[in-house]
This record gives C-alpha cells, sequence and structure tokens, in this order.
C-alpha cells in the first residue's frame, strides 16, 4: 500500500489538511506525523478535513489527540471536520468531540478561525465545541 500523506492547503496561517478515507493502525502514524509537520511549519490553526473520512479507529483517534496537544503546546488551534456518523459516533464514544471542536464543513471551521480563541461560537445541532479537559470525566 503506497504512503498516504495529507494534502494541505495554507489560507495565510491557516493550514487545511485534508485526512484519508480511513484512518486506522496501518496509516495513523503517518497520520499524525503529517499534522505535525504542519504544526511545525507555524500554522495558528490546523483544520483536520475528516468530512471525507468514512472510518477511524482508536489509533486514529489517538493521532488527533497528539496532534491536539501539540496544538496546544504550540499555541495554535485545532478544529476537526467531521461528516460520517460513523467518526462522529467514535469521536464522542472517546470524548474527543468535547475536547477539539468539530465542524459539519471546512467553510464552517473557517468561519470559526475568526473568533476568539476564547470566546464561545453559536451553538447549532451540527457544531460540538467544549473546553473539557481530556481525558473525559464520567
Amino acid at each position: 500500500m503506497p504512503e498516504y500523506h495529507a494534502p494541505v492547503l495554507w489560507l495565510g496561517q491557516v493550514a487545511v489538511a485534508t485526512l484519508p478515507v480511513e484512518i486506522d493502525v496501518a496509516n495513523a502514524n503517518q497520520v499524525r506525523e503529517d499534522l505535525l509537520t504542519v504544526l511545525n511549519r507555524g500554522s495558528a490553526t490546523l483544520i483536520v478535513d475528516l468530512a471525507g473520512t468514512t472510518f477511524c479507529d482508536s489509533a486514529g483517534v489517538n493521532a488527533l489527540v497528539r496532534a491536539y496537544q501539540r496544538a496546544e503546546a504550540c499555541g495554535a488551534r485545532m478544529q476537526l471536520v467531521v461528516s460520517a456518523p460513523a467518526v462522529r459516533r467514535v469521536l464522542a464514544i472517546t470524548g474527543v468531540d468535547h475536547l477539539i471542536g468539530t465542524w459539519p464543513s471546512v467553510a464552517a471551521a473557517l468561519a470559526a478561525v475568526d473568533q476568539p480563541a476564547g470566546g464561545s461560537p453559536t451553538r447549532s445541532a451540527s457544531m460540538v465545541t467544549s473546553s473539557r479537559s481530556w481525558p473525559p470525566q464520567n
């Protein structure tokens, strides 16, 4: 299987990284490395486009959380674009949707970039944001 590298679209200091259809143990390390590379290049905001991702296992979730931790350490923001119900479900079950803001589209995530980091965006049924810490507390 050829190695996948996330294509990245740069819009100033905002980077939009598009992830593969499936993220699992076979490619999660590469996904994590790709996201860390974007953050290391000075992205102020990293939008992780999972709109085309239909499957994400625990290795993929771990890759997202590790990238989020790096973003936090660098003072950058990270947001997820998620549309597949299966991916939304795994993020909800693991509590990652409370750790990292999720959006229904790249356009919605880009619109949120203009809001202050500490601000609270207008909520909608298709958007989930929270400032809860990781791991989720019961």
